[in-house]
């Protein structure tokens, strides 16, 4: 079990809070003296009122959407995933952004984003004259092809 710090920098602000004891996340919650209505296509930084401290460079806190929120409602981390850093001390806050086309509320102490703990491999970046081939190779985006697994054989569908 590792420890992480935590304190409350507002009035109302909440503990992370797992669901259920196998959640991999831990819940985050609007810390707020009042609603906060986020329009369409509009981001709203929301905080949650808390500042943590986690026990050292191995370890990172990153943000992500609660999937009833970005599936049913369309709201999502405006940066997709949040990162804590080991260093940082600040108020953790969450960017929503709302991807619908309905207004949505936010409420002081509504669930806001899930929050995993995770490990982060510190690494050295060397610069070298060439790097090692590969199967891959410099093929980007899309060069691997459609997945025949997942989606079959594609043949005689008029995509040709």
């Amino acid at each position: 079990m590792i420890t992480i710090q935590f304190t409350a920098l507002r009035d109302g602000a909440k503990a992370p809070k797992q669901a259920t004891p196998g959640s991999a996340g831990y819940d985050l919650f609007a810390c707020l003296q009042a609603p906060v209505t986020i329009l369409p296509s509009q981001t709203q930084l929301i905080p949650t009122g808390l500042a943590i401290q986690l026990p050292g460079a191995h370890l990172a806190a990153f943000l992500y959407a609660r999937s009833g929120l970005a599936i049913k409602q369309g709201i999502v981390p405006a940066n997709c995933v949040g990162v804590v850093d080991s260093d940082y001390r600040g108020e953790v806050c969450v960017g929503l952004h709302n991807l619908s086309d309905k207004p949505f509320t936010v409420e002081p102490g509504d669930r806001i984003a899930q929050m995993v703990i995770a490990p982060v491999q510190q690494v050295e970046f060397v610069p070298c004259e060439s790097l090692e081939d590969s199967q891959r190779g410099t093929g980007g985006f899309g060069s691997t092809g459609i997945n025949e697994t997942l989606y079959g054989n594609r043949e005689g569908l008029g995509n040709e």
